[in-house]
């Protein structure tokens, strides 16, 4: 009973920083400016331009999180194999860029991109070498945003697949191998399945931030490329409608709730949950 006490700081913690401005959202998205209930937020999000808007937020935060799991598995596998004595090395490598600020990251990319940059330098090397005349510019496109996206969450990724799969018992493996099956089938049938809650946490861990983001869509977008995220700041820093802003908050909030709530079911009949 005595250590009860010690989730106090925690609780009051949650109720001042979650609960609090969460019951101040619900209270802007059902209220007009006069203060009154109203649904009107609501319904102006039904708008197919804000409609349009979501569904490319969530298709370039899927295909962020395709990219990531199919780049990032491979990774955690090779970092996973007990043979590899370097592999601290390779780690540190991957968690020394979280260590920068999110923001700073960015900015890098944004060099990195802008013509004359050492990547859009690169590629138009490249495509000249195939015979393009034209300069492609990276910059404030579709590209940019995407590859932006993958850099910044391939770690959250990463990590979680290497913590499965480097406590995966390896006398199982032994055991398929002794079994006769080959490495493929080994890794469909053993690997694959028990690295499946690192997985779906990865999925989780990606797909959230990427769907909300704003900060990568509005510096290497610029003003041609806008995500859902960037239609929420617009909404309180730029137009002042906190109304309408916190109803499409409270959307984006119930869509996560249903991807975690989905991905937890799914880790769950697989063997484990996602967290």
């Amino acid at each position: 009973m005595k250590t009860k006490g010690f989730a106090a700081p925690y609780v009051v913690w949650m109720l001042l920083f979650t609960i609090a401005p969460i019951l101040l959202v619900l209270c802007y998205a059902f209220t007009d400016s006069s203060g009154q209930f109203t649904l009107q937020n609501f319904q102006s999000f039904l708008d197919p331009i804000y409609i349009g808007v979501l569904f490319r937020s969530i298709g370039m935060a899927l295909l962020c999180t395709l990219i990531c799991l199919l780049v990032g598995y491979p990774a955690a596998y090779f970092l996973a194999n007990r043979s590899f004595d370097k592999k601290g090395v390779l780690i540190l490598l991957f968690i020394i860029p979280m260590w920068m600020n999110f923001l700073l990251r960015t900015y890098a990319w944004l060099t990195l991109l802008e013509s004359g940059g050492l990547i859009a330098t690169l590629v138009n090397w490249v495509l000249r070498l195939f015979g393009a005349k034209e300069e492609v510019r990276l910059l404030y496109s579709y590209q940019a945003v995407l590859m932006g996206m993958v850099y910044n969450y391939l770690p959250f990724m990463v990590l979680p697949l290497y913590t499965v799969l480097s406590k995966m018992d390896a006398r199982i493996v032994e055991a398929a191998e002794d079994l006769g099956a080959n490495r493929l089938q080994v890794f469909l049938r053993v690997t694959l399945p028990l690295s499946l809650p690192g997985v779906f946490s990865g999925v989780t861990m990606v797909f959230m931030p990427a769907v909300t983001t704003f900060v990568i869509s509005r510096l290497l977008g610029g003003a041609q490329f806008k995500l859902f995220g960037d239609l929420i700041e617009q909404q309180f820093l730029f137009t002042g409608d906190w109304n309408f802003g916190s109803a499409m908050s409270l959307v984006m909030m119930a869509l996560l709730l249903i991807s975690m709530g989905l991905m937890n079911r799914f880790g769950d009949k697989e063997g484990g949950g996602v967290f």
